[in-house]
């Protein structure tokens, strides 16, 4: 079992910026990815970013340039740092883990991220 403990939400004005932190515990492997998605009211969950164990990231498009994801392997930790933030990113943002050779896979329990215009 995986336990993910998201933290960093709010609400801010467009153009500002929040960053998301996402610590992973309990039996973690060595090959895994992970990866913030979002739901936004009445869409469908979708992958904002994501970055395998060797480093390797995945972004959608609206969020390139914008949005970095990053990795503090010892923390087992996982960073999403937003920028030039607009209404249209507000969602709730899930932290998701995934053992990349047998598809086992964890989600967080969510965190509100509310952009004003």
């Amino acid at each position: 079992q995986v336990q993910l403990l998201e933290s960093g939400g709010g609400l801010v004005q467009a153009g500002e910026s929040l960053r998301l932190s996402c610590t992973a515990s309990g039996s973690i492997s060595s090959f895994n990815t992970m990866g913030w998605y979002r739901q936004a009211p009445g869409k469908q969950r979708e992958l904002v970013a994501d970055i395998t164990n060797f480093g390797i990231t995945n972004y959608v498009g609206s969020v390139k340039g914008r949005f970095t994801i990053s990795r503090d392997y010892t923390k087992k930790t996982v960073f999403l740092q937003m920028n030039s933030l607009k209404p249209e990113d507000t969602a709730v943002y899930y932290c998701h883990y995934r053992v990349n050779y047998n598809g086992e896979n964890y989600w967080g329990q969510g965190t509100q991220v509310t952009v004003s215009s």
